[in-house]
């Protein structure tokens, strides 16, 4: 082939720039993603317990309280621990589901917010209420909509604290129901998941969630709790993880009986505002984060549109031998993955779910310039 020629055709490039962000794809792939994929699940090095503060915060739940609250209070925990619900000026009937269940658990520890924070709109002021609250280092958090998937959860989790570790971010799968939506929204957050274990397996942690995270108060006060960003109604998983966590300081947890099953949500619109809140927070992550999920995100958004033009002005054996190429290695990983998270029935939508992340991030784009909405519920 005459270089000169070859570069001399200005469709040519429409090739060039297909094959790079087929390999800037095959890299984000091999380097971080395998991470997770071939992650092995190592038993501690020796037998240790501590006690644990779990921290669940609710506005209005009353019925997810009704549903899920027991799933943590039936744990199976021989060293002390407790359950703290910091009940945020809820008007609904919580009050009398808690204090029905502190008869039987007297573990569970309730704190009554009766009074709004004005200028810490979200979840960050009863959390950090929880936080003072806790009686003990290791500080468990999860939502009112989770349920844990095991009676071992507490166990299973503080465990990952050996080696001098100070967060461990778990993971929190949406709960499997019929329909295309709870396909997509079980997508997105195991698609999320894979991102960020991955690349807290690459030292380079940004994000945790919520539903299933841990650490201890003295790295919470340590970075004077979520003061940084206390304007904001997000933030108090993913953004001070991405202050807090270093390379050295983060453990995960993918062994199943760790999850947090998440009721998802039931309508389109409630999962897009959900998932706006998240991405308008985003934009606060550090620079480098923002940049390595900025050029996954760019490449796989432009991956199938130059496919496509370089069918139509090129040679479609060299495309189609990129395809291929980019899409073995994708299916590979992604399907290691999700039999790591137990996810493994969604391996036949795979490809549909790559065409689908195209128009997923035009829906989002805007989230990430939009300010973000003042409430948390």
């Amino acid at each position: 082939m005459n270089l000169a020629k070859f570069l001399g055709n200005p469709y040519n490039y429409i090739f060039i720039g297909f094959c790079i962000v087929a390999l800037v794809q095959i890299f984000y792939y091999l380097y971080f993603f395998s991470r997770l994929a071939f992650f092995k699940i190592k038993p501690p090095d020796k037998s240790q317990t501590q006690p644990v503060s779990v921290i669940i915060c609710a506005k209005n739940e009353a019925e997810n309280l009704a549903n899920f609250l027991p799933g943590s209070l039936v744990q199976k925990y021989s060293t002390t621990h407790e359950v703290i619900l910091v009940n945020d000026n809820s008007t609904d009937e919580s009050k009398y589901i808690l204090e029905e269940y502190q008869k039987t658990f007297k573990q569970l520890q309730i704190v009554e917010l009766k009074q709004e924070a004005a200028l810490i709109p979200g979840k960050k002021f009863p959390l950090s209420v929880g936080i003072k609250t806790a009686k003990y280092e290791v500080v468990l958090l999860t939502d009112a909509d989770c349920v844990p998937a095991s009676e071992n959860w507490i166990e299973k989790m503080q465990e990952c604290f050996a080696g001098g570790k100070e967060i461990v971010l778990g993971y929190s799968p949406f709960q499997k129901k019929k329909g295309i939506l709870n396909k997509i929204i079980r997508w997105e957050g195991f698609h999320t998941a894979m991102q960020y274990l991955s690349f807290a397996k690459a030292g380079i942690p940004y994000m945790g969630v919520g539903r299933n995270l841990s650490y201890k108060k003295t790295i919470f006060f340590r970075h004077k709790g979520f003061s940084a960003f206390n304007n904001l109604p997000g933030g108090d998983d993913d953004l001070f993880i991405n202050r807090a966590a270093t390379k050295d300081n983060v453990a995960i947890s993918i062994d199943p009986e760790t999850f947090t099953i998440t009721r998802p949500a039931s309508t389109f619109n409630q999962w897009k505002r959900q998932k706006q809140r998240h991405y308008s927070t985003s934009r606060y992550y550090k620079t480098k984060h923002k940049f390595l999920l900025g050029l996954y995100a760019f490449t796989s958004f432009l991956f199938y549109p130059l496919l496509i033009a370089s069918f139509l002005f090129f040679d479609w054996k060299f495309v189609l031998s990129a395809f291929f190429l980019k899409t073995i290695i994708q299916y590979f990983i992604v399907y290691k993955c999700e039999a790591k998270l137990k996810e493994k029935d969604l391996a036949p939508f795979t490809f549909l779910f790559d065409l689908w992340m195209f128009a997923y991030y035009l829906i989002f784009a805007g989230s990430l310039i939009r300010r973000p909405r003042k409430v948390w519920k």
